[in-house]
């Protein structure tokens, strides 16, 4: 089968990521992967079958909708680089991938990414609601938006992230206390990603506790300013840590104590999945999608309530006082991972394109 993956970019992020793991997967199944872009550099690991097509500049245009649109349909009209499926990712691409799938009566997945309540815009709503019903499927994240999406889609997967790290089974063994906090994503997110919060969440877990740090990895030259100018304010910039983008994310995972989420939205978290499949204790905001679905509260990690600065204060100091408790959510950690691998994630995903490619509109 020919599929292509369409997205806005390949430079980072949850959802890129997504797309590489789930296009290698494919491309070692034997099938013919392209992945499409309309703008930036690539950062994720591409199996070496896939074709990069970079629809990056129109004369024209500066809109990357209105670019894409175009840059697509001219690409497109010939009938040799036509895919048998579509796969567009980042909904706001469905703006672009839609209207061509249908002037050329091309298959179409289109994917979610977050959640249907973290982006209401008038561009979301309308989209969900009157151009999405036009794909041959949609994907979600969470049963949270099963009901949201049915009521508008006949044909709605739901679909989780993969994770691609292998499950650990060493979660048994005790680690060396390293006396260190990990939160990983986008710094120039930061208010999605909590990381304000998260700064001031720590603040007076550093005053108790002196030799504790937290380390931040992500880029964003915007956030990773903010983030310091706030670390200084708070006194806690010696015990604060931005690393950049790091490609050495399981490393990372499992040198750390204690890894924290303090997302205000999230989708199904990818670092989340990364981390409890590497037997990694954890610790989470209840956001309203996403960490739910992969914490039992006090069973595999801790789960506080949605954005209760007071009660997550509390909650990492029970872990930093309580290594016995970290080890219980560690070792309880990975055997909740495996409907998460990418082998059955991607059986999934093959199993819905195979439906696609059958299905005549």
């Amino acid at each position: 089968m020919r599929i292509d993956f369409l997205i806005n970019r390949m430079s980072g992020g949850g959802a890129e990521r997504v797309v590489s793991l789930i296009a290698n997967y494919l491309a070692e199944k034997g099938h013919v992967v392209r992945i499409i872009t309309f703008q930036d550099t690539d950062k994720y690991y591409l199996n070496p079958s896939i074709q990069r097509v970079k629809l990056h500049k129109h004369p024209l245009f500066q809109s990357v909708v209105i670019n894409g649109f175009f840059q697509l349909l001219n690409f497109y009209k010939k009938k040799k680089n036509r895919p048998d499926v579509m796969s567009s990712h980042i909904c706001l691409l469905g703006y672009m991938t839609i209207p061509v799938a249908k002037i050329l009566r091309l298959k179409l997945i289109v994917s979610e990414h977050t959640n249907h309540i973290q982006v209401t815009s008038f561009a979301r709503r309308f989209l969900r609601t009157y151009m999405y019903p036009h794909a041959d499927a949609v994907t979600i994240l969470t049963k949270f938006d099963q009901e949201y999406f049915s009521v508008r889609n006949k044909n709605v997967w739901l679909m989780p992230n993969p994770c691609p790290f292998k499950i650990t089974n060493e979660s048994h063994l005790e680690k060396i206390e390293k006396k260190e906090i990990l939160a990983i994503g986008d710094l120039n997110r930061y208010e999605n990603k909590g990381f304000d919060n998260l700064l001031e969440i720590c603040a007076p877990i550093f005053e108790k506790y002196p030799d504790w740090k937290i380390k931040i990895v992500g880029d964003g030259d915007e956030g990773l300013k903010f983030l310091k100018n706030k670390a200084k304010t708070l006194g806690i910039i010696k015990n604060t840590i931005f690393t950049g983008h790091r490609t050495d994310i399981k490393q990372l995972l499992n040198d750390c104590d204690i890894f924290i989420l303090t997302s205000r939205y999230e989708g199904l978290p990818m670092t989340l999945l990364e981390a409890m499949s590497q037997g990694t204790c954890c610790i989470s905001f209840d956001c309203i999608s996403g960490p739910s679905d992969i914490i039992t509260n006090n069973i595999n990690g801790l789960l506080i309530e949605d954005q209760n600065i007071e009660k997550m204060k509390l909650g990492l100091e029970k872990l930093i006082e309580n290594p016995t408790l970290r080890n219980k959510l560690r070792s309880n950690a990975p055997a909740s991972m495996e409907k998460y691998t990418l082998s059955n994630v991607g059986q999934r995903w093959q199993s819905l394109l195979e439906q696609v490619h059958k299905n005549t509109k």
